[in-house]
């Protein structure tokens, strides 16, 4: 879509069966998707059109895609993919192989996380996440302690992963070299030179707070859902992570120590997902009550209610530019919203 014509630039087609899944590289230079027909393919969104043919090798429909990180490879070349047939694959973008595959959960796999310490971490309905290493596909430790499916992962560096060399300004880097060094740099920004934190969310209505790469024992297990969590997100500069639940509510928490914060209500319907302003002043949340809510860390109050769609709103996410957000919904609709 172009944000400023608000008219679609190019309509891409090629996937057999609904589209699960979306992913950018933050180099931009890709971007990936999966769906039910159990394939992978690749987009070079400039242009509008697919990188060559359906990336096949998952036996069922692929759910999750996750880009190494800018700062471990710059170019980025490589991406991982989950698929409900319980693997998971790391393939190069560029040649369009599957490079391995890793498989040692029994079920479903429901969440990849490609971390920036050369890990890789996979959450699955066989209620364990596991750690990999990103150069082999080794299994490097399971996370265990839930007692239910495990639907979602949250890293703490998230943010700064996500747009790479790309600050709020969104300059573009002269040279890789340069790009890789700024992406290197926002990273350890934003870790300070800790482990990095990964949070767990479950269909049990409890959340695990680990050091994935020090530790296969649990920072804490936080409790206070009545219902399944959906999704969870840390903050960008994450002092903060948010979880969302099929129990109509939104919980603030500590993202050092996983200490509970507070609970947003307000919505009269399960919330499916969350967007944090590049600030981390604000929260946006995605309901089944056919609003977005926009909520205040600093006030910890409702800031404004976004009405708008008709029907439930199943995704949101906020620009890091920090200017617009878009939501889309079961009515078929994809809205902006300016801050």
């Amino acid at each position: 879509w172009s944000l400023a014509t608000q008219a679609p630039r190019h309509v891409m087609k090629g996937h057999t069966n609904w589209v699960l899944c979306i992913a950018w590289s933050s180099d931009n230079a890709f971007l990936a998707s999966g769906g039910m027909d159990c394939t992978v393919r690749l987009w070079d969104a400039e242009a509008g059109e697919p990188r060559g043919g359906p990336m096949k090798g998952h036996k069922k429909p692929v759910v999750t895609l996750a880009f190494e990180p800018a700062h471990l490879a710059y170019p980025v070349t490589r991406f991982a993919s989950g698929s409900t047939d319980g693997t998971v694959r790391v393939w190069d973008a560029v040649r369009r192989v599957c490079l391995f595959t890793m498989s040692a959960h029994a079920k479903a796999v429901s969440k990849v996380v490609w971390g920036g310490e050369g890990l890789i971490y996979t959450a699955s309905r066989d209620t364990s996440i596991n750690v990999w290493d990103a150069t082999d596909g080794k299994l490097v430790r399971q996370l265990k302690g839930h007692g239910h499916w495990v639907n979602t992962l949250a890293i703490s560096s998230e943010y700064a992963m996500r747009t790479g060399p790309y600050d709020h300004t969104g300059v573009k880097p002269e040279n890789d070299a340069q790009a890789k060094a700024q992406a290197l740099a926002r990273y350890k920004a934003a870790t300070g030179g800790k482990p990095e934190r990964l949070v767990s969310g479950s269909d049990d209505h409890t959340m695990f707070l680990w050091e994935p790469s020090k530790s296969k024992v649990p920072i804490s297990r936080l409790t206070g859902h009545q219902q399944l969590v959906n999704h969870i997100l840390f903050s960008p500069d994450s002092k903060y992570f948010a979880s969302a639940s099929f129990d109509k509510s939104v919980k603030l928490w500590c993202g050092l120590t996983g200490k509970f914060i507070t609970t947003f209500r307000a919505h009269v319907g399960s919330v499916y997902q969350l967007a944090w302003s590049a600030d981390s002043r604000m929260l946006l949340s995605a309901s089944k009550d056919s609003t977005i809510k926009v909520w205040s860390t600093s006030t910890k109050k409702l800031v404004e209610d976004l009405p708008g769609h008709s029907d439930e709103v199943y995704a949101v996410d906020w620009s890091p530019i920090g200017t617009k957000a878009a939501s889309g919904g079961k009515d078929k609709m994809l809205r902006l919203w300016a801050h």
